[in-house]
């Protein structure tokens, strides 16, 4: 993906994706301007000159910015853009994020079925917990197209790390977007993705296959930590990326607990036998 470059996706749809490519960013994080005559800001990214530069040049009719979540490659960038053209800010603050960036100050605090009406367009914020508590989606109702972050990236699955990720929530926050008629996903990382219900029900699927061979494991082993249970649940996952997949792999054990399906002593969990 082209960098620092407004790119035209839909009639009311531009991209500029970050110049922060890694292995947790993918290709870099996708900043969105939504509208032509009061333009919306979705995810300003990390705290880059060249990236706000790159914003600020794009338009002149900027009203207002939103943010997903308050992630390092998505949030800090917000302060740097009020600085340069002095716009409010809007997102959601839960008492687990409240220090995850603390240059965000949101102008108004953001709830679940909130609606954003412009001259050209209206964007439905959508809550959707479990990558992080304060994530939140938007819908651009006129085109069917949802903003969702780290909720649904391009390319990986997403990180879900405890414990202000669960494992719980963000399935269900999954199936939530069934009840939103849904035409295309531009996600926080990645290019367009087309059929978001499909999408969706393959990341359910995905994780609870994962969620399975996290159960076998422990039934086989009787107890276990993300340490030692990490080689047989991501097998086939190269082992370089296990220092990232044992966050997931002890939100699906935290989803497991709240199952009653296993039980947490100290560091260790044990498969509940009754």
């Amino acid at each position: 993906m082209e960098t620092e470059k407004a790119i035209q996706l839909s009639p009311l749809v531009r991209r500029i994706t970050a110049g922060n490519a890694s292995v947790f960013t993918g290709p870099g994080t996708n900043t969105y301007l939504v509208g032509s005559k009061h333009v919306t800001v979705v995810d300003p990214g990390p705290a880059l000159d060249t990236h706000i530069e790159a914003i600020v040049e794009a338009s002149d009719s900027i009203k207002q910015i939103v943010v997903t979540h308050t992630h390092p490659d998505h949030s800090p960038g917000v302060k740097l853009l009020q600085d340069a053209i002095n716009v409010p800010a809007y997102g959601l603050i839960t008492d687990s994020t409240k220090d995850q960036d603390r240059t965000f100050f949101p102008t108004k605090l953001l709830s679940d079925g909130d609606t954003l009406v412009e001259i050209d367009y209206s964007l439905e914020v959508i809550h959707t917990p479990g990558h992080a508590s304060n994530h939140l989606c938007y819908l651009l109702k006129e085109e069917g197209l949802i903003f969702t972050g780290d909720h649904i990236m391009n390319g990986s699955t997403v990180v879900i790390s405890p414990p202000d990720g669960n494992m719980k929530h963000y399935l269900e926050s999954l199936q939530k977007l069934k009840n939103y008629d849904l035409k295309t996903i531009a996600p926080g990382h990645g290019e367009l993705m087309q059929e978001p219900q499909r999408v969706a029900e393959w990341i359910v699927k995905h994780r609870l296959e994962r969620e399975k061979k996290v159960s076998d494991a422990l039934k086989e082993d009787g107890e276990g930590t993300p340490d030692t249970l990490v080689n047989k649940v991501y097998d086939d996952v190269d082992s370089s990326l296990f220092p990232i997949a044992k966050w997931s792999l002890e939100a699906h054990l935290l989803k497991l607990t709240d199952d009653g399906l296993v039980v947490k002593e100290k560091d260790k969990f044990l498969w509940n036998e009754n």
